[in-house]
């Protein structure tokens, strides 16, 4: 028989199902059996008269009615059975898998209930016109897994298999809450360089028209970027959070990220977006509310040399600055490191050399620490500073490179050749004018 929804049916078997129902509902609940033998037979009619409309409703009815009997193994029998007779229409098998999607709710056997899911999926497999049928099942599967037989692992693995991206029948919001869900699994796994591939799945310009699943794909990529300890992302996940319109709305959730847009850019290595970024936070009319960061990004823009000895660390975020994790003593360090970064930008910009040992007093550090991240800055191209080991003094003056210097002799050239043109010409014009 044609698969062909459009085709016009035999014979219209709706009169003949409404006679037929009203018999059927009126079997006790023990004649079961007897009300699906009559169905069966309705359901070969219909399937090879291309009746569409009336398979449908057959189906849904042999589902009924095995629920309805609580008759769970013979109901796993029957949709394996139905699915795979000759010329089944395809509006009608997933018709009859929404029905029993519906009804999973009434099983109470959480075993029972995984494994007419298992069914499921196994009918539903590689069928495209079934696809979100799968992936419903599949994702109720997961939660079963997770919350009721508490294994991470399995619920992540099983929910992880489905390529949603690829589902043409499926709407994009669908899709994104799909994929979300896989990222919020993988990251409570410890995954996160796998939830870092399935994020790239999910366009940034999709996520425009939902507000809510930005928000959900922000916070989890801000737990990626946490776990790699990349303090640009988090802070520039953390500004996108924050210009969403809703989340500017809610005083308390404008707060709680401008908080970590400040904490986190604090801990930012030094660059110019970085720089760019502290001045945009530091003329934000909220910061006010917040007066420790409000004095961490202040100290950052002050150019004035910052005292680590005399910096106050127990009125920090406990979330982030936290001496009794490990988490929080890395942020103390890199805390410690961008001050320490700062102080040597400040004294390459006012001092064209200073004695070593005066630099090591003003940055509290040993000599040897002290040239440590001077090379490292150099290095980085944040100051411009060469060390004078045998007199101890710390130049900050910028020397002009090879090819610096290369330019600038080829420039002088050039000028020196068009000066002897000139003058030649000259010469040439009064020889003339001499004649």
């Amino acid at each position: 028989m044609s698969n062909d929804p459009f085709k016009k049916p035999e014979k219209d078997f709706t009169e003949t199902l409404n006679e037929q129902f009203v018999q059927i509902d009126a079997l006790s609940k023990a004649e079961y059996k007897t009300g699906l033998d009559k169905l069966l037979l309705l359901e070969k009619q219909t399937r090879q008269a291309s009746d569409v409309a009336s398979s449908k409703r057959v189906l849904v009815k042999i589902i009924d009615v095995l629920v309805n009997a609580d008759d769970w193994p013979l109901l796993e029998e029957q949709i394996v059975q139905l699915s795979k007779k000759h010329g089944q229409l395809k509006d009608s098998i997933q018709s009859m898998m929404k029905e029993v999607i519906e009804n999973l709710d009434k099983i109470k056997d959480i075993d029972l209930k995984i494994k007419v899911i298992e069914t499921i999926r196994v009918v539903c497999e590689n069928k495209i016109f079934v696809e979100i049928e799968r992936a419903q099942v599949t994702k109720i599967l997961s939660d079963i897994l997770l919350n009721e037989k508490n294994d991470l692992d399995k619920a992540c693995e099983v929910l992880s298999e489905l390529q949603v991206e690829t589902y043409a029948s499926m709407e994009l919001e669908d899709k994104i809450k799909y994929i979300l869900e896989q990222m919020k699994l993988n990251n409570m796994r410890g995954d996160y360089q796998f939830s870092k591939i399935l994020s790239r799945k999910i366009l940034i310009r999709s996520l425009e028209k939902f507000w809510e699943l930005k928000l959900r794909y922000y916070e989890l990529i801000i737990e990626i970027a946490k776990f790699e300890n990349n303090y640009e992302d988090i802070v520039k996940y953390n500004m996108s959070i924050y210009n969403i319109p809703a989340v500017q709305g809610d005083l308390d959730g404008n707060l709680k990220y401008l908080k970590e847009i400040s904490n986190y850019l604090i801990l930012t290595p030094y660059s110019n977006l970085q720089n760019d970024l502290i001045s945009r936070v530091l003329i934000n009319k909220n910061l006010s509310k917040l007066p420790k960061e409000y004095e961490l990004i202040h100290l950052f823009t002050n150019e004035e040399i910052i005292s680590w000895k005399e910096f106050k660390t127990e009125g920090l975020n406990k979330d982030i600055f936290n001496e009794d994790t490990e988490k929080g003593k890395l942020h103390l360090e890199d805390l410690k490191k961008r001050v320490i970064e700062f102080n040597l930008r400040m004294i390459s910009k006012y001092y064209s050399s200073v004695k070593l040992d005066r630099l090591c007093e003003l940055v509290e550090l040993t000599q040897q620490e002290t040239e440590d991240y001077i090379i490292e800055l150099v290095n980085r191209g944040e100051i411009h500073s060469k060390i004078d080991r045998p007199r101890k003094i710390v130049k900050f003056i910028k020397t002009k490179s090879e090819n610096e210097l290369l330019n600038e002799w080829s420039q002088n050239i050039e000028e020196l050749l068009e000066n002897i043109e000139a003058v030649q010409h000259l010469i040439t014009k009064e020889e003339m004018m001499a004649k």
